[in-house]
């Protein structure tokens, strides 16, 4: 149904008058600088399409007029799945415009004005879709020169980022308010600003203020007009996006504020290259499922109230044993408790998670993911540099603490002093006392300042869930499980880990006898599980480091470090094809058409493979110290 006021509209008439058999108009769907939006459908073709027409007063001017007819004919060459096509560029009388697909959905302005700004994930998925889109259209020789929210249209039913109006905004004269140049202040760059020679990189300015305000909801630059925001543009550095208080992954704000860089050498490449470092970052940001974050963050943890109950229990009974049966019988029902309660509670919580579909592989991503958003949530408000009490706090704790040992040392192996010095027990003693509460003191505060910083909780609780004791607790809860627990979903895994886990369903399904057979397939599905998660940390730091290193990346100097990114990648599809292969050989076996002899056979070629992993990751270890990787993603050892 047409919308009333639209149909009175006399330029409504007038444009629908010129179209009539071509094109019937339904409504006006978007009004601004650079024209009026129509929703219509074309008559023969019976499909809906939206009508962008040049303003009327614009379309008088004969050179004006020619600029958008060739710059709008130029836009219609591209094809690209993040392009909206447009079908026709046409001027009839004294109308000029063009007719393009009609998108059923938002555009990203609207989103984020109406539900605020895009979580992380989606913000990296729908910058890496534009990245595409410019990527592809700079290859065609076309630059969009007027990058911005409401030109970027989300589609509903699929979620598809579509870009428009490529190269026509310039074209139409589409400009700022009283500012004598093209595009939009608030997203315009600053050669742009200054009407100087625009290339590639302005788009990618362009997309860092969209960037920055779709992950904020805030402009980078704001201003009582046009002039005075394009001067702020031309003049002032963009805030970093990560000190507007908002939980952003670092490397996502770094890549957002290296498109917003005033020289266009210091933004990234090209459009291209930024979608690969998007990349990066959205597959970083993979969703941990609901039971996995819940054990991580609460089952894994012994802090509940439950678990003080517990150990004043085991307390109370010590003293109550001592009374009874002395020192020694007291003593032993202490360590018992403090041991084996703690080590049960574990199994429990290793046996219920395991209930959900998960094991004890699935911990690794779950607890960094955590951490990650732990780190980045501390980053809020938290001042880069360590005050003088944090540096000094760790020394005053190791001093006190080896003060207190030595103390003991003396008191413990040297009794034939006192007989010679009396009063140095009681020195020592002193000494002991002070320094273990001046330890503690200081170790309790060093922890409470770095706990500001950094989520050490987490952090402690991943060394002993991913060391032998978290091993073993999953070893015992698999046994009380039996076969009771149900399959989870395998979205949140790598690829080794969801084939290792079906090879081991598989394999314990197998009769007692064949399994015994098969001795070494365990051993050899866990190694590769190790060498593909080995190669993929070292892949993935390979190219973060590459990316950092920005232009510089495709410079000889780090030939090397390419070469051994793409072997990495190469190793990595061997790995996972070696798990795939296993996996299927059992598979055969179970449908009676695959013999023990040939799954050993592939567990011999396994083997080989991971030999393989050991060797080339060895032979990079130069590599790994030119990039110097952190500890926390440097590949380790297989």
């Amino acid at each position: 149904m047409r919308d009333i006021s639209t149909s009175v509209d006399p330029l409504f008439l007038s444009f629908q008058l010129a179209l009539a058999g071509r094109y019937s108009i339904d409504r006006e769907i978007g009004r601004g600088g650079m024209g009026v939006v129509y929703l219509a459908r074309e008559v023969h073709l019976d499909r809906p399409v939206a009508i962008k027409l040049l303003p009327p007063d614009r379309s008088v001017d004969p050179d004006l007029r020619t600029r958008f007819l060739r710059e709008a004919r130029l836009a219609a060459k591209l094809s690209h799945p993040n392009i909206i096509p447009i079908h026709a560029v046409d001027e009839t009388g004294d109308f000029v415009y063009f007719v393009m697909a009609y998108v059923d959905g938002e555009t990203l302005a609207h989103r984020v004005r109406t539900r605020g700004p895009l979580p992380s994930s989606e913000g990296s998925r729908v910058l890496r879709e534009v990245a595409w889109a410019l990527a592809y259209a700079h290859s065609q020789g076309v630059v969009h020169r007027d990058v911005k929210p409401d030109n970027i249209l989300l589609e509903s039913a699929t979620g598809r980022v579509l870009v428009a109006d490529f190269g026509i905004a310039a074209a139409a004269g589409d400009a700022g308010a009283d500012v004598g140049v093209s595009g939009t202040p608030e997203f315009m760059s600053p050669e742009q600003a200054l009407g100087g020679q625009i290339d590639a990189r302005s788009d990618l300015y362009g997309l860092g203020a969209t960037a920055f305000f779709a992950l904020s909801g805030r402009l980078p630059f704001e201003g009582r007009s046009a002039t005075e925001i394009l001067a702020k543009h031309v003049t002032e550095p963009a805030p970093p996006l990560a000190s507007l208080g908002i939980s952003v992954p670092r490397k996502l704000a770094a890549l957002v504020d290296r498109c917003l860089a005033k020289e266009p050498q210091h933004r990234p490449t090209d459009a291209q290259a930024l979608a690969e470092q998007l990349g990066v970052a959205l597959e970083q940001r993979k969703e941990v499922p609901v039971a996995l974050r819940a054990f991580v963050k609460r089952s894994a943890r012994l802090d509940g109230g439950g678990t003080l109950v517990g150990l004043a229990s085991v307390l109370g009974g010590s003293i109550a044993m001592s009374a009874y049966f002395g020192g020694r019988i007291g003593f032993s029902t202490l360590l018992f408790g403090a041991t084996a309660l703690p080590f049960t509670y574990l199994v429990v919580s290793a046996r219920n998670l395991m209930r959900h579909g998960f094991g004890h592989s699935d911990l690794a991503a779950a607890f960094k993911s955590v951490a990650t958003e732990s780190r980045e949530e501390l980053a809020v408000g938290t001042e880069r540099e360590r005050s003088h009490l944090e540096r000094w706090l760790p020394r005053v704790a190791k001093t006190g603490f080896a003060l207190v040992g030595v103390s003991i040392v003396i008191q413990l192996l040297l009794p034939s002093i006192w007989r010679l010095v009396p009063r140095l027990w009681n020195l020592t003693s002193f000494v002991m006392f002070f320094s273990g509460i001046a330890a503690t003191s200081a170790l309790v505060g060093h922890l409470m300042l770095t706990q500001r910083r950094r989520d050490v909780d987490t952090d402690f609780w991943a060394k002993v869930w991913l060391g032998r004791i978290g091993k073993s607790a999953f070893k015992v809860a698999r046994k009380l499980v039996g076969k009771h627990a149900f399959t989870a979903a395998n979205t949140h895994r790598a690829t080794e880990l969801s084939l290792g886990t079906a090879a081991e369903q598989l394999y314990e399904s197998l009769p007692k006898e064949t399994q015994r057979e098969l001795a070494d397939l365990p051993p050899t599905l866990k190694r590769l599980q190790d060498d593909a998660q080995a190669l993929r940390r070292h892949y993935e730091a390979l190219q973060e480091a590459l990316a950092d290193a920005g232009d510089a990346a495709s410079s000889e100097r780090y030939a090397d470090v390419r070469d051994a990114r793409d072997e990495m990648h190469a190793k990595l599809g061997e790995t996972v094809t070696a798990l795939e292969t296993i996996r299927l050989n059992l598979l055969r076996l179970h449908a009676g058409s695959g013999t023990v002899e040939g799954l050993t056979t592939h567990l011999g070629l396994a083997a080989d493979v991971s030999e393989e992993v050991e060797r080339l990751i060895a032979s990079h270890k130069e590599v790994d110290e030119i990039m110097r990787f952190p500890r926390e993603i440097a590949p380790t050892p297989v």
